[in-house]
């Protein structure tokens, strides 16, 4: 670092994210400047591939865009909880399906830029259906059922838009995991 923290202010506390100024102090010159940063607990990302090798996405009105948007299934850590944990959590809250299988496939900054944002991206295997239990404003999610190829004509149509699920997506594709389904699915 190039530079030192002369200062740190949380100026709001909400229920998704805090906001800090932080006052610094350029090494080299001297000159001070500011620094404002999202801070987020982070989350978990779940890539569920069904036995039959397709992915499970969901669609999701989300308000700062005021649209519907068609994602991954994913949730906000609860301080101290394990990514894995909430993985799980959010899987069945917004799906209904347990896992035989969790295996982290990654992890991603949403934007590094001004937010602490980290989400873990996981792969679910072996699942099992059985009652979502989502929460207050969920209750209109819908779950699709689609393969790498209708998803990725999705992403270059402009259907899928949500960044965490283009990255969870890719990097499934990449796992050794991705590439047995592929062999499974020819055989």
């Amino acid at each position: 670092m190039n530079f030192k923290i002369i200062k740190s202010d949380t100026v709001f506390h909400g229920k998704v994210f805090d906001v800090r100024v932080d006052e610094i102090e350029y090494n080299e010159t001297g000159n001070k400047n500011f620094r404002q940063v999202a801070v987020h607990p982070g989350g978990a990302v779940i890539v569920p591939v069904t036995n039959k090798g397709k992915i499970i996405l969901i669609t999701q009105y989300r308000y700062p865009q005021n649209e519907v948007v068609m994602e991954l299934p994913a949730g906000k850590l609860e301080e101290g909880e394990d990514p894995l944990i909430c993985a799980a959590r959010e899987l069945a809250e917004e799906t209904g399906c347990t896992a035989k299988e969790i295996k982290k496939l990654g992890k991603i900054f949403t934007t590094p830029g001004f937010c602490s944002e980290v989400l873990h991206i996981y792969l679910a295997k072996g699942l099992k259906t059985g009652n979502h239990a989502r929460e207050e404003g969920e209750e209109d999610i819908k779950l699709i059922e689609l393969t790498l190829e209708e998803i990725d004509n999705k992403i270059k149509s402009g259907e899928i838009v949500d960044g965490k699920t283009i990255s969870g997506i890719y990097m499934y594709k990449l796992s050794d995991e991705s590439r047995e389904q592929s062999e499974e699915s020819r055989v």
